[in-house]
């Protein structure tokens, strides 16, 4: 009966396990800090990747909240609290004078079984070794470089980023 009542206690307190959220890609530049502000003086704080993917698809995409938390495969209150929190801590960076960094969070990169129109749109996941990075501003085309995305790459004539 002790036994029992041990297991059914632990049963109790244990919280249910979190479910990854989906993220598309991993962002490219992870850190941003105040001009003419040493590293060694300044607070950081840090927003998650996960809070970063809702950010990019609410504010940068302008996707509505009930398709970009189907996007994440998480509820829409969930997906609001992220948004939130990803909004509080960039205000409070901005208002204070803090580094953000981007990193960590209970997320997935999302791979298979996305549109492709998506991927293509996005980075050009997928495409295989050959064919060409194209910028996305003048259209400059240069060799793909196996093992390296292409918006990864910087086009050689504008800067603008590329893309398959």
């Amino acid at each position: 009966m002790l036994n029992r009542i041990k297991c059914l206690e632990s049963m109790i307190e244990m919280p249910r396990p979190r479910i990854p959220r989906r993220v598309l890609n991993e962002p490219n530049v992870t850190y941003f800090k105040p001009a003419g502000v040493m590293m060694k003086q300044l607070e950081q704080i840090i927003i998650t990747v996960d809070e970063f993917e809702a950010l990019r698809l609410k504010d940068y995409e302008g996707m509505e909240q009930t398709k970009s938390a189907e996007k994440m495969k998480i509820s829409q209150p969930t997906f609001q609290r992220l948004l939130l929190a990803a909004r509080r801590k960039i205000a409070d960076a901005i208002v204070n004078g803090k580094a953000i960094k981007i990193e960590g969070g209970d997320y997935k990169i999302s791979r298979r079984g996305d549109s492709m129109k998506e991927r293509s749109r996005m980075s050009g996941f997928a495409a295989g070794p050959s064919g060409n990075c194209i910028c996305t501003k003048c259209k400059h085309k240069i060799p793909h470089e196996r093992g390296i995305p292409c918006y990864q790459m910087k086009c050689p004539k504008c800067g603008a980023e590329m893309t398959r």
